[in-house]
């Protein structure tokens, strides 16, 4: 398998023919390359075949990679390790420089026993709890900006008040303003020692 995909031409002819067409017309295929980087796992390497290519997109900006696996056993976690080598490429596109993550298609050629594969090939789906999943890692994660957040809010913090009301204001010169805020907070018995010593 992976002797015939390491030829440009087999490769052109592989992707032109299974990438799904709306994928398909991002990609200038005659600037197709094969690169060098493996990102299979070393204890795995003897098992299992990957080929990264990459190509640039029609608009001449940008690249998109296509990581290409074969596979004769159907693997219930499979999409999981496809995720892994596709952050693994565009890790290795910032590591050359480029500022912007790449788009990174992972495809599957299946040729087992069983017909057809029985295993999605979405990560997501490979959680116990797949809608959540969806919520977790299609959308923006969870951010704690507490430079917007006013002083009077973060006193109702309980035990991460002081840690945050020190954190805000960390830049000040002055956090003399804060005293009386600080001791109402230590009145209350919300922080140790350990964690007075830290601050």
């Amino acid at each position: 398998f992976k002797s015939f995909l390491r030829h440009p031409d087999t490769a052109r002819d592989f992707i032109d023919i299974h990438l799904p067409a709306p994928l398909r017309k991002l990609c200038d295929l005659t600037t197709l390359k094969l690169e060098p980087n493996s990102f299979i796992d070393e204890d795995l390497r003897q098992y299992y075949s990957d080929l990264l290519w990459s190509v640039k997109t029609q608009e001449g900006v940008g690249y998109i990679y296509v990581v290409i696996e074969h596979q004769s056993k159907p693997e219930e976690l499979m999409a999981f390790r496809m995720m892994r080598y596709s952050i693994a490429a565009m890790q290795n596109h910032l590591d050359a420089g480029y500022k912007e993550l790449p788009l990174v298609i992972p495809m599957l050629f299946y040729h087992g026993c069983r017909s057809p594969y029985p295993y999605s090939l979405c990560w997501l789906d490979e959680f116990a709890e797949p809608a959540i999943a969806r919520k977790i890692y299609s959308s923006a994660f969870p951010l704690v900006d507490i430079t917007v957040v006013p002083d009077d809010e973060i006193m109702q913090h309980r035990k991460m008040a002081l840690l945050e009301l020190i954190q805000k204001h960390i830049r000040q010169r002055d956090l003399l303003g804060l005293v009386d805020q600080i001791v109402s907070l230590l009145v209350t018995g919300n922080t140790n020692d350990r964690q007075l010593k830290a601050l």
